[in-house]
């Protein structure tokens, strides 16, 4: 995607530069054969997509030989655009986008008659009809869609670059979320404190221990309200009556997946593997691998990787010293070709049904539906006893609390991978903000406050649990301040945020946010209500009210105990019942989030942009199973222990 070297001004057309005549080839390359051409279009047929793309996405024949058989249908030459430049003139009459939608390329201009290079000649006379306004007569060539990619790359590259960064208006971002003003929010958040622990030191401890409850209170109704309403769903399902049979398709909708990928030597080969075995017709199928221009590491994993044709690399340019995830995404949005957008990470495992599943859930889905989140689980709970609980967390999750909030219509903070949105809806929202570590959250928040909803997808994708500490640390980290800097951005204007998404959203918008961080953020003020239920003194039994300390001691053994009914819940509805018996081990996993939030804390007043990536393909050593494996029974067991 880099510049093109050795610039010219003239293109090649074929053989005696005219047209080819009917029943010849434009260059050296026969047809089509017969036999492939009927296979296409009986899958162009059924799949519904253009017929040059099923030839070559499923390898009937070669990109150049399609070009040969185009050329002829169409009777127009074909150009070769390699170390060409492009028109800057021409191209100013349209934005970026307009273009790369197209594939297409104002090449030059001899009087009143424009030069198009086009990919697509199926689609010239729409493309002639929306530049009628800027060109009054317009001719085309035939040139490959990689070149003509690579020139209006070479060309627009800058200003896309520049724009995947703040594409997001400035109010809905966390870009202005500088250090000193961190610092002086701070600030703002200590004076209060510290005028109580001044002033009525015996209120501090009530003023936490307040807080602490507020926060366990908040989280504890969204996790009942999810699994009440996980349990209402799979009783309307029992009862309800046989499914009828889903109508007879009559076509697939392109679908974009965007892989970013950085620093992955690792998991790159094992993702391409994984890949290839989706159902999903390959015509229709469209994978971006998405790269940062300086990543050695990745580009040398690929090198001797062959790619199919529907599998392409964009490679993000380096500006303004920005590498985060949503930036990138947000550069290659702009050579996606299909209407649906996905997101995959490095480590993903989809089910191979999965595009399938989304094209029907969009088929069937209304206008203000724009996001479907597919269940996100683990493929190593066996590793040890971190990653069963990873596992265990994220079904719980996955499987019980998000669908429930989902069917509640509350706000869906998306999962970051295995996500698909219209692209209309995203292109609508700006994509990504470039600057927040938790994009998926925000992008999930945004979308309700613009008037749209997300569902969740029946569809797995499998990851790598992190199963030792200090990575899991560092992961959780980036997640609660990004958790963090989402929540300070959407609260700027409380009671704008509450006219966009209603009272009941809104609500539920805190009772995550909150909850989610301030669980963590007081697990020592938590943890010393600990000492109350055990019948020992609690530390600020002199200055608490004993209605509170019984208040608070009962809310956090409810807390626990709800947590341990929605982990065994969630261990059977994923298929590993076997992990019900590591649910009451929640209670030491946690603990860990605390030095995390500490993290985060820091990071957010220092580094509030700093992307503190998770190592993947790390391979663990051979460990003996624990004492507590020769409990569980053997049906229930995995067949192997990274299952």
């Amino acid at each position: 995607m880099g510049i093109l070297s050795q610039p010219q001004r003239q293109f090649r057309l074929p053989p005696h530069g005219k047209p080819p005549q009917q029943g010849q080839t434009a260059g050296a390359l026969p047809p089509v054969d017969s036999s492939s051409m009927m296979k296409a279009l009986v899958l162009r047929q059924h799949q519904g997509a253009a017929l040059g793309r099923v030839l070559v996405a499923e390898g009937l024949a070669s990109e150049d030989r399609v070009q040969d058989t185009l050329s002829c249908q169409y009777r127009i030459p074909r150009a070769d655009l390699s170390g060409q430049m492009a028109n800057a003139r021409l191209l100013a009459c349209k934005p970026a986008a307009f273009w790369l939608r197209h594939c297409a390329v104002p090449w030059m201009q001899l009087g009143r008659t424009v030069t198009l290079a086009v990919a697509h000649p199926d689609r010239f006379a729409i493309l002639q009809q929306e530049l009628q306004d800027k060109f009054e007569h317009i001719t085309p060539v035939l040139a490959s869609e990689a070149q003509i990619t690579a020139l209006l790359t070479a060309h627009f590259s800058p200003a896309l670059v520049r724009r995947a960064s703040c594409s997001v208006p400035l109010r809905l971002s966390c870009r202005s979320l500088r250090p000193p003003r961190g610092r002086a929010l701070l600030a703002a958040l200590a004076i209060p404190a510290l005028y109580l622990a001044w002033h009525a030191p015996a209120a501090l401890p009530a003023a936490l221990s307040a807080l602490a409850l507020l926060t366990v209170l908040l989280f504890t109704a969204l996790k009942l309200f999810g699994l009440a309403s996980y349990w209402q769903a799979r009783a309307d399902r029992i009862s309800a009556a046989p499914a009828a049979a889903p109508p007879a398709r009559t076509g697939y909708p392109m679908i974009s997946i965007l892989v970013p990928l950085f620093r992955e030597a690792e998991i790159s080969r094992a993702l391409l593997a994984r890949i290839r075995k989706l159902s999903y017709p390959r015509a229709q199928t469209d994978v971006i691998l998405v790269l940062e221009e300086h990543d050695s590491v990745t580009r040398a994993a690929l090198e001797n990787t062959r790619l199919p044709p529907w599998i392409r690399v964009v490679e993000v340019p380096a500006y303004g010293g920005l590498t985060t995830k949503p930036r990138a995404m947000n550069y290659a949005l702009n050579f996606c070709r299909g209407d649906i957008i996905g997101v995959w990470d490095a480590e993903d495992a989809p089910q191979t049904d999965q595009l399938d599943q989304v094209a029907r859930a969009f088929a069937s889905a209304g206008d203000r539906t724009a996001c479907f989140q597919g269940v996100l689980d683990y493929y190593n709970p066996g590793t040890n006893w971190i990653s069963r609980c990873f596992t265990l967390e994220y079904a719980s999750w996955f499987r019980i609390v998000l669908d429930g909030i989902a069917r509640l219509g509350l706000v869906v903070p998306l999962g970051g991978t295995t996500m698909f949105v219209r692209r209309t809806v995203l292109e609508e929202l700006g994509g990504w903000d470039a600057h927040n570590v938790t994009e998926d959250a925000d992008l999930g928040v945004r979308l309700y406050r613009a008037g749209y909803r997300t569902e969740m997808l029946p569809s797995t994708t499998y990851e790598e649990a992190n199963w030792r500490p200090w990575p899991w640390i560092r992961q959780r980290s980036r997640w609660l301040k990004g958790f963090m800097v989402t929540y300070l951005v959407h609260m700027r204007q409380p009671l704008r945020l509450l006219a966009d998404l209603g009272w009941t959203r809104f609500l539920g918008f805190q009772a995550f946010f909150l909850g989610t961080i301030g669980q963590f953020l007081f697990a020592p003020v938590l943890w010393s209500f600990w000492l109350f239920t055990l019948g020992l003194p609690h530390p600020g039994a002199e200055s608490l009210p004993p209605q509170l300390l019984l208040l608070a001691a009962a809310t956090l053994v409810f807390f626990e105990g709800l947590g341990l009914v929605i982990s065994i819940t969630a261990a059977f509805a994923m298929g590993r019942p076997w992990l019900a018996a590591w649910a009451p081990a929640m209670i030491l996993y946690f603990p860990m989030g605390a030095i995390a939030v500490a993290k985060a804390a820091h990071e957010l007043l220092a580094r509030p942009f700093f992307w503190d990536k998770t190592a993947h393909g790390i391979k663990p050593a051979a460990r003996p199973r624990c004492w507590l494996w020769r409990l569980i029974p053997a049906r229930w067991r995995p067949a192997s222990a990274g299952s």
